[in-house]
């Protein structure tokens, strides 16, 4: 792979970036789905579950496959990073999305109790299945990490001021890192250290 333009760039992990948003959703819609449960309800509670278990997982198969063309084709064309960019830690970059998006968050999970006068839980559930659709996104980017063996990065002045989308019009480009780069392993999650003996 070619090397990294010479200027030193801040750069967020691509599945950090798609795993942030996952457990806000999903803690968020499971708040939301066990209120609305107490609501009787237009529909009716049992209606209501039945539903949202059919918005849920509609909601984590779109939700995990949209983009993924754009995905695959700006991960074929990574540049590696240069020896002058930061490699942006995993809770800075879970941070800066959460914080961009706190008041996204906080919409939806109104939005999702407010509908469930209409169908209990029904909302509440979508807001889940969104945040697991995240999780297994970022879970499928993990394995395309682990099979070609390189990490996947993006610039932060290439996503926007609320954490970004890391494969929107904005990224040009990822850049690429060994497998043991960062404090993030493939996919986003947590690296763990082996325990000393």
């Amino acid at each position: 792979m070619a090397r990294g333009d010479r200027g030193g760039r801040g750069l967020a992990r691509v599945a950090v970036v798609v795993r942030a948003g996952a457990a806000p959703l999903w803690w968020l819609g499971v708040l939301a789905a066990g209120i609305g449960v107490a609501v009787p309800g237009v529909t009716g509670r049992r209606i209501g579950v039945l539903a949202g278990a059919a918005l849920f997982l509609v909601a984590a198969v779109a939700v995990a496959c949209v983009r993924r063309r754009r995905y695959t084709a700006l991960a074929r064309g990574a540049v590696r990073a240069g020896r002058h960019d930061v490699l942006q830690d995993r809770a800075v970059t879970a941070r800066a999305w959460r914080r961009g998006h706190r008041w996204w968050l906080l919409l939806a999970f109104v939005a999702a109790l407010g509908s469930s006068f209409a169908a209990p839980a029904a909302g509440g559930m979508l807001l889940a299945g969104a945040g697991a659709g995240l999780r297994l996104k970022a879970a499928w980017l993990g394995r395309r990490e682990r099979a070609g063996e390189a990490l996947l990065w993006v610039r932060v002045d290439w996503l926007d001021a609320r954490g970004g989308r890391p494969a929107g019009r904005t990224v040009r480009a990822y850049r690429s890192t060994g497998i043991a780069a960062g404090d993030a392993a493939p996919g986003g999650a947590r690296r763990r250290t082996a325990a000393l003996v």
